[in-house]
């Protein structure tokens, strides 16, 4: 009897589209998403500032968001699009719908119970997290109430991760990268329009998370319908695939997420400094995650589905491939923008965030930081891409034995930083361990045989050098003598385009001279 075609693999209907094509549509939307980010800070900065209110909003939102990246859109993402993966090529589409529904629903369940003790026990969360409010009664006061409302945000975008997870397998990589943008809306308008009717206005921000997790979730269900996988959860912690992505996810926890761990250490610690520490280190570290966010992740969401599929398909020369181009696609990103934030971080954050009820001291506290995180940004956007080649393999022992090195010096630099650097010492020892781990991770695939070399490497580099080189004197030369905290806004925002415009030319008319080509960065 023939088999039917539900049971069948699936094939492709069409060639899938191009790493970098896929990699260039993530990152735009990305790039729009993290741009109405940085609107949305600078609005939050201009009403709140980096006080005692803002301190704690930022305390109440980065605990569901950091258990969002920990969980969902780490360890659980790394664990679930390799085992989804394999059931679309060995298995039909049945088997496929049946793992959603099973994961949809033992997911769902773990994370609800985990919101209801979380609303519950809030004031018990926040002294665990923020230690150093329990001797503030405002900061603490305001951080528990906060995070009453801003907890269920873990539950809805968890869910929103994995429903984007299932569209990125299936290659509509448009709509889960787009979906962030809701959140940044909802955060604008609820400062805007919710600010005046409440009698504490940061409570207004912690109602836009709550609303931005329905949103986004809702958002996505749709496009799951047209896939036929519109999830009905079904709790069933003995389907086989589940099974495995809970055996995958334990360990990836660690492997994954090192740096989140790493960012969350430096708020418990901030905590203890003076009032506006974690403000500081909030607004750097959103200046640093917009190329991690924007290219960094593009190329992670774009090759783990890719990589998962080599594996599965057992070619090992495209995986190796594979992992040499997004290594490349890094280093052409990523050294560019970590010169450009270590020469400009005043400038920068003068330019968004010097209005309303930021100081001239706050930018020059933010500035230290930013400064600080630069230097690992290279290393931040390799793990990005060098964890994925773990993952695809189901191999998560690895990354989380290099997660725990890291983890454990990252402690050791922080408590020995913070005394002579404070809050800049926290994010120095942040990025010191990044490269630690990025290390670690890319000499564990070299001994794998995972990655190797393609030919070009030595021309590319000295290609490199001389960009970035080129690119940093035009911008010391236009930025000298330049007084940013004292100058007009309009002022300060044309002299920054023509330093974001000229060294983009600069650096990319160096590298065409050079010769470097789009089609030597085409993938395949």
């Amino acid at each position: 009897m023939a088999q039917s075609d539900s049971s069948r693999p699936e094939q492709p209907a069409a060639p899938r589209p191009g790493l970098l094509r896929s990699s260039s549509l993530v990152g735009m939307m990305t790039l729009f998403s993290r741009v109405l980010g940085l609107v949305r800070d600078m609005v939050i900065a201009r009403y709140f500032g980096a006080g005692a209110g803002a301190d704690a909003f930022f305390v109440a939102f980065k605990i569901p968001n950091f258990l969002r990246r920990l969980f969902a859109e780490g360890a659980f993402n790394q664990a679930f699009v390799p085992v989804l993966s394999e059931y679309r090529h060995k298995h039909g589409h049945d088997a496929v719908r049946g793992l959603v529904n099973a994961v949809a629903g033992s997911l769902g369940f773990v994370l609800l119970l985990i919101t209801v003790l979380a609303v519950m026990g809030s004031p018990l969360i926040t002294a665990v997290f923020a230690p150093g409010f329990i001797d503030d009664p405002i900061r603490f006061g305001l951080a528990s109430d906060m995070l009453r409302l801003t907890f269920p945000y873990l539950l809805l975008i968890s869910l929103t991760a994995f429903a984007g997870s299932i569209l990125n397998s299936y290659d509509r990589f448009a709509i889960p990268a787009f979906t962030p943008v809701l959140l940044n809306l909802s955060l604008i308008a609820a400062a805007l329009f919710l600010t005046p009717l409440m009698s504490q206005p940061i409570m207004a921000l912690a109602w836009g998370v709550l609303l931005a997790g329905l949103l986004q979730l809702f958002f996505q269900l749709p496009f799951l319908m047209k896939l036929g996988l519109l999830p009905r959860p079904r709790v069933d912690y003995r389907h086989e695939g589940v099974s495995r992505i809970l055996k995958l996810m334990a360990p990836a926890l660690f492997g994954v997420s090192v740096s989140q761990i790493n960012l969350l250490l430096d708020t418990v610690l901030a905590s203890f400094l003076p009032t506006g520490s974690v403000s500081w280190l909030y607004y750097s570290d959103r200046l640093a995650e917009l190329p991690l966010g924007v290219f960094g992740v593009a190329i992670a969401t774009v090759i783990l589905p890719n990589l998962s599929r080599s594996h599965a398909s057992r070619s090992p020369e495209h995986f190796a491939r594979t992992l040499d181009w997004a290594v490349r696609m890094v280093l052409l990103v990523a050294v560019p923008a970590g010169v450009a934030l270590v020469l400009l971080a005043e400038p920068l954050l003068a330019t968004l965030f010097h209005y309303g009820e930021v100081t001239a001291r706050d930018i020059g506290m933010s500035a230290q930081s930013l400064r600080a995180y630069s230097i690992g940004l290279v290393a931040f956007m390799l793990i990005k891409v060098l964890a994925p080649g773990f993952f695809a393999r189901q191999d998560t022992r690895t990354p989380v034995k290099i997660g725990i090195i890291a983890m454990v010096a990252n402690m050791v630099m922080n408590l020995a930083l913070i005394l002579p650097l404070a809050h800049a010492g926290l994010a120095l020892a942040t990025a010191l361990s990044a490269w630690l781990n990025a290390f670690l991770l890319w000499r564990g695939l070299r001994k794998d045989g995972a990655y190797q070399f393609t030919p070009g490497w030595g021309r590319f580099l000295l290609q490199l050098c001389a960009a970035n080189i080129l690119m940093a004197g035009f911008i010391l030369w236009y930025n000298a003598g330049a007084n940013w905290l004292d100058a007009m806004a309009t002022e300060r925002i044309q002299d920054m385009a023509i330093l974001v415009v000229g060294g983009v030319l600069v650096y990319g008319t160096t590298l065409g001279v050079g010769g470097v080509r789009l089609r030597h960065f085409r993938g395949h």
